[in-house]
């Protein structure tokens, strides 16, 4: 999931630019459970707007802000209340944020900044596992990702710098070449770190990223 949080308040309100009606997107999924964007974030934001004499004319929390398609499909049964807008204020990743922004013709504010894809063990603790490299290594390194979870992104073992387990750099995580030493050997695969993991191909992670199906001949 996309991890978010929201801008400081004195942001959004320099993003409104003097607009005096707003509509609001939220998102159901990723900003919902980083309570940046559900349900109560839009009720929130709506008393904190009114306060500044800016009024929320609508709001909706599609599933997945995302998704397009299906925002378009949404603003469509909103269309009324987008009408009246000045702007549109978005509580989503960037992602969301831009498929609303691509979907209608309203000025679109920001209201959160997107910080990493996180994994959630319990409400509201997040950690960064994945960095989304566009060239994976978890098959080599027993599932754990010393790219993203490696200060140092080292890739053939530790720095040396580990006190009693713990990363020099951040002393609250577990060193994860450590850790993966660890995992290799209970799983009987310590001849795994023999073998040196070549230089990851960087250019995998250009962007803008794309998928897209390949063209269906005679269609």
């Amino acid at each position: 999931m996309i991890i978010t949080k929201q801008k400081p308040f004195a942001e959004i309100m320099k993003g409104v630019r003097g607009a005096k009606s707003l509509f609001i997107f939220g998102c159901g999924d990723c900003a919902t459970l980083c309570r940046t964007g559900g349900e109560a974030e839009i009720a929130d934001m709506t008393q904190k707007l009114a306060a500044e004499g800016v009024a929320v004319v609508g709001g909706t929390v599609p599933h997945t802000t995302c998704h397009e398609l299906d925002v378009q499909r949404i603003a469509r049964q909103h269309k009324e209340e987008i009408g009246k807008s000045d702007a549109i204020l978005v509580l989503a990743c960037g992602a969301g944020i831009q498929a609303v922004g691509d979907s209608l013709d309203k000025p679109v504010i920001s209201g959160c900044d997107s910080l990493f894809i996180g994994n959630s063990k319990r409400q509201m603790n997040f950690y960064e596992k994945c960095s989304a490299c566009g060239d994976c290594v978890l098959n080599e390194t027993a599932g754990l990702c010393p790219e993203t979870r490696c200060p140092k992104g080292l890739l053939n073992g530790p720095c040396g710098g580990a006190v009693r387990g713990m990363c020099e750099v951040d002393q609250t995580n577990k060193c994860v070449w450590i850790e993966i030493y660890e995992r290799l050997k209970s799983q009987g695969r310590l001849d795994d770190l023999m073998e040196i993991t070549a230089p990851k191909e960087r250019s995998k992670a250009n962007m803008p990223h794309k998928i897209e199906p390949p063209a269906r001949h005679g269609k």
